[in-house]
Formats: structure tokens, C-alpha cells, sequence
């Protein structure tokens, strides 16, 4: 089984990075976990696209989301929502209009976030959900949510507890995968 964790962060320190590796090293037997980010991106614009057509960029995530069996979102919140950087993304990816429903149309899909406030994320992936539905992805009902993050990144026992976290949420989701619609 193959999924594809996207980093809604640029940062190169990014926790909701951090985690997605931790989310690679403790992914289930059989299950590989390939991190993706946005890096060159750039912001959507209709004349450019017209011009230039879809940027590498966005063709190299596309092609690794459809040729994934499942896909996690993992973003960061800023201001109560998710970055800009991964809307955008989206917005990209459903360029042109037919690409949409072969990238999400059924996908498998799961909301993961970390932040050092106290809520998670909770606020970003609510919001998150709105554009989900607009995509069509079939969307898995668990949520990561690691808060307070800069204490479980530690090295030591709390990291333990959000290793712990990561391997129940990730077999929820193989789980829901493998499931037939």
C-alpha cells in the first residue's frame, strides 16, 4: 500500500514536516509512506497557466497522488485555517478542470496537523473540509491532531507518546484504505 503525506508548510524546520517523517518511520508493515511538499508552487494565475501550462512542480505531486492508494493532508493552522500555500496547491491540482476528479475524485484521504498552540489544528482541517468536499475525496473520519508539538519533538518520552499516536491514527487510516466503498 502507498500513501502520499503532503506538508502544507514551507519552513525548513516545519513541525507538520517533522511529523510526516515520524508518520514515514512508523507506518505499518506493507505500507510505504512517501512525504511530498509544495516547494515550487508557484501562486495560481490564470494567465500563467495560459501561458506556461501546469508548472513540474504541480504534474510531479499530481502524478504522485494518483498513483498513491491513499493521501494525507498534513497542515499546519495559521490564523485559525490552513495556509495559503496549500490551498493554492489544491486550486493547482485541479488544473485544468478534468484533472480534478482523477487527482481526488473517491481518493482516500486523511487531516493530519501539529501546532504548538493547544487545539491541533482542529480549526485548519474544519476549514480544510470545505475544500475536500469540493474535491471529492472520500475522507477518512480520524483526525491527527498533535498539539502542543514543540513538547512531543523533544527526543525523549514525549516523542515516544507521539510516535504511539501516529502508528494508531496511521493503521485507522491503512484500515479505512483497504476498505471497499
Amino acid at each position: 500500500m502507498k500513501i502520499v503525506a503532503v506538508s502544507g508548510s514551507l519552513r525548513a524546520k516545519s513541525f507538520n514536516t517533522r511529523v510526516a517523517r515520524l508518520m514515514a518511520e512508523q507506518a505499518p508493515k506493507g505500507v510505504e509512506l512517501q512525504i511530498q511538499t509544495l516547494h515550487g508552487i508557484p501562486l495560481y494565475d490564470g494567465d500563467l497557466e495560459e501561458k506556461e501550462g501546469i508548472p513540474a512542480a504541480v504534474e510531479s505531486l499530481r502524478g504522485a497522488i494518483k498513483a498513491a492508494d491513499g493521501l494525507v493532508l498534513v497542515t499546519p493552522e495559521y490564523n485559525a485555517g490552513m495556509p495559503g500555500v496549500l490551498k493554492n496547491a489544491l486550486d493547482w491540482l485541479t488544473r485544468p478542470g478534468e484533472e480534478m476528479k482523477p487527482t481526488f475524485g473517491g481518493r482516500k484521504t486523511a487531516l493530519a496537523g501539529a501546532t504548538p498552540g493547544a487545539w491541533g489544528t482542529s480549526l485548519a482541517q474544519s476549514g480544510a473540509l470545505i475544500n475536500l468536499r469540493q474535491l471529492g475525496v472520500h475522507l477518512y473520519p480520524g483526525y491527527l491532531r498533535v498539539s502542543k508539538v514543540h513538547e512531543n519533538l523533544d527526543g525523549a518520552g514525549a516523542e515516544e507518546k507521539l510516535k504511539e499516536q501516529i502508528r494508531k491514527w496511521l493503521a485507522g487510516f491503512t484500515d479505512f484504505i483497504g476498505q471497499s466503498e
